[in-house]
């Protein structure tokens, strides 16, 4: 008894698209290069049709009866497929839940890293839940963690809006933020921050002119000028070789 085909081949020959001679109906339904549909007609009559406007013919719903095809460059058809699969991936964001556990006692450090890991989840399309867990006799006063949660969601407001008030569930305070809109979102600052230092990065700051050039126009040394002292040795007079604690050694 043969094996069935496993799951990977099926995926990839449904994702393969026929093109020109590689479509096997009979009859197909023509959509012209305008959009407008041309009816059923024979294949070789359209793929003689879409050699004669300078495209290919795809067959774009191949479980329809006849097969549907579209003249249409495949290189371009293509390039649209692969924009159309990049825009569903963005929408996907939006499902996805991110988890952030905080404490009563956090550190003012830490709770600023834990709020740039939200505001980042938020600008990339991602609900945010907050967990706030209490330990031991924390429970006494689950007020310092409701005043926990009110700041943090203050700081957050350009970026997402909590989906219904904080409510305390067991030992933990939780709440679920979901993002705003891209036209009333803030922009991201943890970007904005990249962007600064790579600008600075690309644009040194110039260098300073030494007042000291080792060599004139003419390729020659120039020359040092002596300087006014006030009566002490200088550095250059000292080097001798007896004044050099090195070789005292």
């Amino acid at each position: 008894m043969s094996r069935p085909f496993s799951p990977r081949a099926s995926s990839s020959s449904a994702s393969f698209v026929r093109v020109n001679g590689k479509i096997r109906a009979r009859e197909v339904r023509v959509i012209g290069v305008d959009g407008k549909q041309l009816g059923v007609i024979s294949l070789g009559e359209a793929i003689n049709l879409a050699r004669a406007n300078g495209v290919d013919l795809v067959e774009i719903a191949a479980t329809a009866t006849p097969p549907v095809c579209r003249l249409v460059d495949f290189g371009k058809f293509r390039y649209e497929q692969a924009k159309k699969d990049k825009e569903s991936k963005k929408h996907q964001h939006a499902n996805k839940v991110k988890e952030i556990q905080l404490s009563p006692k956090i550190d003012p450090h830490d709770l600023g890293v834990k709020l740039s890991h939200a505001i980042d989840f938020l600008c990339e399309d991602m609900k945010v839940k907050i967990v706030l867990k209490f330990r031991g006799r924390e429970m006494a006063h689950t007020e310092y963690g409701f005043q926990l949660i009110e700041k943090f969601l203050k700081e957050i407001t350009p970026y997402g809006h909590p989906d219904s008030i904080a409510k305390l569930v067991g030992r933990a305070i939780n709440v679920m933020i979901s993002p705003l809109p891209r036209n009333k979102r803030a922009k991201n600052p943890n970007e904005l921050g990249e962007e600064g230092e790579n600008n600075s990065a690309s644009h040194p700051a110039p260098k300073k002119n030494s007042n000291h050039q080792a060599e004139n126009n003419s390729g020659h040394s120039a020359p040092i000028q002596p300087t006014e002292t006030s009566g002490q040795p200088q550095p250059a007079q000292l080097g001798g070789a007896g004044n050099n604690p090195v070789n005292r050694l």
